[in-house]
């Protein structure tokens, strides 16, 4: 019970039940997650996934934002490939044609295995998706893949001991309970884990409104992007405000309220712009529309500077979806912990500074990333008891490189 006047209250300490044990535990059901925890199964770790709200996909599906951004440099070379292209490819499995007002399309022709390579210097190797069809074949990939989901689950603390965390502290439908874990992958997007943990993370308060949704027309579905100007920086000067945090709770509210009151507006423009039609809404997003929020501050931090840089250290590639040209490699210390020897980010909160954020939040290196840091906790946790300091850099590349992941020296520097 409080005290009077103050403001706070003091909870009972109290024993909490270990729901189980695995080698990999992954927080957060985004695309880096899926990787993350697809990738950990494949390389034979028991692995369990969680999410906080009750689907995969996290921004490209609850977030409608449809789009699987270039697995190319702009200049007809593939970058990506592994989990990255897999997941490009599955997004549109079962697609039979174009859409042109929804804005689905598939892998464009000159990317398939017979294209013409001088067309790949024009058109960029993207996809265009059903969030719908896409968040249902993740889940399969999950299941099939062995993977334990526990949806509607957030973690809330974790417990260390010494310098590594033993066990992740959830709360669900079922209370408040442990899952004890041989490594950690942080893929909640907001480095909550890493918050929680005690590693040191940057915070920006720069988010702007966004909601992209799907209308229904007489001639079919479109698909409105809607999103105020934002800085390619992580920046104010360039952008429209408001500005939101990521890690406020209250200030996430205000985000999303203020980005449905967008999609209120786009309505009403829509029905006075076509009179005669029933302009219908029949998607929005389920979740804060959140660019750039909290990352880890990590063993190695990636900055703009690193464009065609090789790292000695390298877990990954990556293009810049904004412009043709630029190659980053993805530093094996950008993805670690500090404070703990078995923790991992993958996706957006990556330690990657503000001059370059904005290329590592989207969706294909988050799948790279979450490859990288999936590989990386199955091999850590099955022969070194999750202690990432262990494992070798030069195995890890070797891995990843066996499942398809371009490590290439020459992709960068060329």
């Amino acid at each position: 019970m409080a005290e009077h006047g103050a403001d706070f209250i003091q909870e009972p300490a109290r024993r909490l039940p270990v729901w189980g044990r695995y080698d990999v535990v992954v927080a957060g059901g985004g695309i880096a997650g899926v990787a993350a925890a697809v990738a950990a199964a494949r390389n034979g770790a028991t692995v369990c996934l969680l999410e906080k709200e009750s689907a995969l996909g996290g921004l490209a599906t609850l977030g409608i934002v449809t789009v699987w951004l270039p697995l190319c440099d702009g200049r007809g070379r593939q970058v990506i490939g592994g989990l990255g292209e897999e997941l490009l490819r599955l997004s549109v499995a079962d697609l039979r044609r174009d859409h042109k007002t929804a804005r689905w399309s598939g892998v464009p022709a000159c990317w398939e295995p017979d294209g013409d390579p001088d067309e790949r210097q024009r058109v960029r190797y993207v996809a265009s998706f059903n969030p719908t069809a896409y968040l249902l074949a993740l889940e399969r990939l999950m299941i099939d893949a062995g993977v334990e989901l526990l949806y509607d689950t957030r973690v809330c603390a974790v417990r260390r001991q010494g310098d590594r965390i033993s066990h992740v502290v959830v709360e669900n439908k079922g209370g408040r309970v442990a899952l004890a874990c041989g490594a950690v992958v942080d893929a909640t997007g907001d480095a909550d884990v890493c918050h929680l943990a005690g590693e040191a993370t940057e915070s920006l308060d720069t988010n702007v409104l966004s909601g992209w949704f799907y209308a229904l027309r007489d001639d079919g579905l479109h698909l409105h992007p809607l999103s105020h100007r934002f800085s390619r920086t992580a920046g104010r000067d360039d952008a429209e405000g408001p500005f939101y945090r990521g890690d406020d709770g209250r200030q996430v509210t205000q985000q999303i309220l203020g980005s449905r009151e967008l999609i209120r507006q786009r309505l009403a423009a829509l029905r006075e712009e076509h009179p005669d039609e029933d302009v219908q809404p029949v998607g929005v997003p389920t979740i804060a529309c959140l660019r750039m929020t909290r990352r880890l501050v990590g063993m190695a931090t990636l900055t703009a500077a690193d464009d065609h840089r090789w790292q000695e250290d390298a877990v990954g590639l990556t293009g810049d979806w904004r412009q043709p040209g630029p190659v980053y490699a993805f530093p094996w210390g950008a993805l670690r912990g500090v404070r703990n020897r078995n923790l991992l980010a993958a996706g957006r909160c990556i330690s990657a500074d503000s001059s370059v954020w904005d290329v590592t939040r989207v969706i294909p290196p988050c799948a790279v990333t979450g490859q990288a840091a999936g590989t990386a906790a199955a091999l850590a946790a099955r022969e070194m008891a999750g202690d990432l300091t262990r494992l070798p850099v030069a195995a890890l590349q070797r891995w990843l490189a066996a499942q398809g992941v371009l490590l290439e020296r020459g992709l960068v520097e060329g």
